[in-house]
């Protein structure tokens, strides 16, 4: 890993300690430069979505006018946790860097129920099926 990035998230994640936030912290690069950094502000901003690697990748997106972050490498602290890694393949980042594994003590919370809904579904399949379509038409 080159050493200006571990330096870059080390001083972050020092940043989001001092601010009593879980010292998690996030920098995206690409072409060999930091595009953009963050740390862990769930704490502060009561709000479950800011994870360094939601920030890093938002204000990223915002850089370069694009959700789509090809060709961008991010580097953690920590091993991206299932939310993250599901934005992360989404933005479209090809490479993911960390220095630690998820540490043993700390629990994921998945006691949510996922149930499929029966009702209306031919309705709305044929809404997503139309939107494609106009989508495939004006290419």
């Amino acid at each position: 890993m080159n050493d200006k990035y571990l330096k870059q998230l080390i001083k972050l994640a020092k940043k989001a300690s001092k601010k009593k936030e879980v010292p998690i912290s996030a920098i995206i690069v690409k072409d060999g430069k930091i595009i953009s950094k963050a740390f862990n502000k769930r704490i502060k901003n009561n709000n479950v979505l800011d994870h360094a690697e939601i920030m890093a990748i938002r204000k990223a997106e915002k850089k370069l006018k694009d959700w789509r972050l090809f060709d961008c490498d991010l580097y953690v602290t920590l091993k991206p946790c299932s939310m993250c890694e599901t934005i992360i393949k989404q933005a479209r980042i090809k490479n993911v860097y960390y220095l630690l594994e998820k540490l043993n003590f700390k629990k994921e919370y998945n006691k949510t129920n996922f149930i499929k809904i029966s009702e209306n579904k031919q309705m709305y399949y044929s809404i997503l099926q139309d939107f494609f379509k106009k989508k495939r038409d004006k290419k």
